[in-house]
């Protein structure tokens, strides 16, 4: 369990936010089977619309067992659900939230108590951290360096008395930044206000526990969670990452988005960077509320026809035009086809790779200068070999695109035959004979004024985000497009080592694969 915040006067209602900034509660559990879940299914299951977390004489637990939610992570949320515990007094359980677990299984982070003798029900505890934070009846605060301050606000033995033991009791958590309240039964029975930095989890996995102990059971149905927006200037970034399409180390969506997020967290920590972000892998998040709070989405995956987009274009454009949800395509995330698609990826970031008009060579990029632009904040001039596109479709007259890459192809990148993305009479003209330098990387302003877009043709070979000027410049975008501020020196991170080059690959390296990383920076 976890640490202490300010808590609110008890039994006072919450502050209440505009209608229009909050989203609908969506379900977590199909009522059927555990596919959104996993865990140690040997003392998990569904029966008549109930998840059941039960051991027994014959089958005794020795060690706490959690059922993970697969589907997502949650940060700023209020979640319900239904929980009936049987068993003896000693009987135990919890929701974890924020978590994180560790390689043996365990999942430490925040936990709405629950118990049967009444002792611990309806506190806020900190699993295999700080311990308690507050008690039923208490409101807290943790203050930078950790200490707890607990103030009684309500009688506990009364808020037991709203808690039927024997009976469904419905439980409530709310997660606003660093402010947690816990209610059974509409009523708040704990509150905290967690200030420490090195103690408060923004984020994190969500699971129910089953305690280990003497036979019991705990009983868990109408599981249901509704996003809340980020406030305080907080952004929210959801990164999802297309299926695996190439050979090892190339177009590696789901290690990349892994490595993206884990340098926004790295930049959270060291620069206070206001961003929380989420990662979905393998295509479009099965997560249906995964998009209800972000201010900006990341699309890194196989595009064409294939693009995950193309089957939610109605979906995704409602999220830009009610709450001007930003865009970053990579790399092969930038193509679509021609017609709708292309037509709404021009509204969304003002270009895109157009088939029979862009092209899709391996050329060595010099960058030299970039413009006045908060995502060039801190980007020094570099070179390197991608799959660089060039020659994008852009919105009419440029009209809201400022290119951030650009540089003048070399004529070898013209030497294919004519195809989809090979070349063409447009781009030979414009390269061969004008000489006109190509745009690699654009930023976009939509003509809302609100929501804002960005297109970056390069992370073809994995190794290219370990190059700290790549890498910065993507992060800053990121930031950029969630409308948050770009730190002056732009978004720092470390560069990643080998072994986190090499971590979450789709497959294994051949035999003759030599991780050759950059020599300079």
């Amino acid at each position: 369990m976890k640490r202490l915040v300010s808590l609110f006067v008890l039994l006072i209602p919450v502050t209440v936010f505009a209608a229009e900034t909050e989203t609908s509660f969506k379900p977590m559990f199909d009522g059927q089977s555990l596919a959104a879940w996993k865990g140690d299914m040997e003392f998990w299951r569904v029966e008549d619309g109930v998840i059941i977390g039960e051991s027994t004489a014959e089958k005794p637990l020795k060690n706490n067992t959690f059922l993970v939610w697969d589907n997502g992570t949650v940060d700023d949320f209020e979640f319900k659900v239904k929980f009936r515990i049987s068993g003896s007094n000693q009987a135990n359980s919890g929701i974890q939230f924020r978590g994180v677990q560790r390689d043996d299984g365990h999942v430490v982070g925040y936990q709405a108590d629950i118990d049967r003798a009444g002792q611990w029900a309806g506190a806020l505890y900190d699993e295999a951290a700080r311990g308690i934070l507050a008690v039923r009846g208490q409101k807290g605060t943790v203050d930078e360096t950790g200490k707890v301050t607990n103030e009684t606000v309500a009688d506990k033995d009364e808020l037991w008395k709203k808690i039927t033991i024997d009976d469904w009791n419905e439980y409530t958590i709310t997660a606003r930044g660093n402010h947690i309240t816990l209610k059974i039964n509409g009523v708040v029975t704990s509150e905290v206000i967690d200030n420490d930095p090195k103690g408060l989890d923004r984020s994190g996995i969500l699971a129910l526990q089953l305690h280990s102990g003497p036979p019991m059971k705990i009983e868990f149905k109408d599981i249901q969670l509704k996003r809340l927006p980020l406030e305080e200037g907080w952004k929210k970034v959801v990164l999802v990452a297309g299926r695996p399409s190439h050979a090892y180390f190339a177009h590696e969506h789901n290690a990349g988005c892994l490595l993206l997020a884990k340098s926004l967290d790295a930049a959270q920590k060291t620069q206070g960077l206001k961003v929380v972000s989420s990662v979905y892998l393998n295509g479009w998040p099965k997560d249906v509320s995964a998009f209800d709070n972000a201010d900006t989405v990341v699309a890194y995956c196989d595009g064409g026809g294939n693009h995950f987009l193309n089957k939610y274009l109605d979906i995704f454009d409602k999220m830009v035009e009610s709450r001007h949800v930003g865009l970053v395509c990579l790399h092969y995330g930038v193509e679509t086809v021609k017609g709708e698609p292309g037509d709404y990826f021009l509204k969304w970031m003002g270009g895109y790779f157009e088939p029979h008009w862009s092209v899709n060579p391996h050329w060595d990029a010099k960058y030299e200068t970039f413009p006045d632009h908060p995502i060039a904040n801190g980007v020094k001039p570099f070179e390197i070999r991608d799959e660089w596109y060039y020659h994008m479709r852009f919105v009419e007259g440029m009209k809201g695109v400022t290119p951030i890459l650009t540089a003048l192809p070399p004529r070898e990148t013209l030497d294919r035959p004519d195809g989809p993305h090979s070349g063409n009479p447009a781009v030979r003209e414009a390269v061969l004979v004008k000489k006109e330098p190509q745009h690699t990387a654009w930023a976009y302003e939509r003509p809302d004024g609100k929501g804002r877009g960005f297109g970056f043709t390069g992370g073809h070979f994995h190794i290219n985000w370990q190059h700290d000027q790549f890498r910065k410049l993507v992060l800053n975008a990121i930031i950029w497009t969630a409308n948050g501020e770009v730190p002056k020196d732009g978004v720092s991170s470390p560069t990643p080592d080998e072994a986190e080059m090499k971590s979450n690959q789709d497959e294994q390296p051949p035999k003759d694969f030599k991780y050759m990383p950059f020599a300079g920076r």
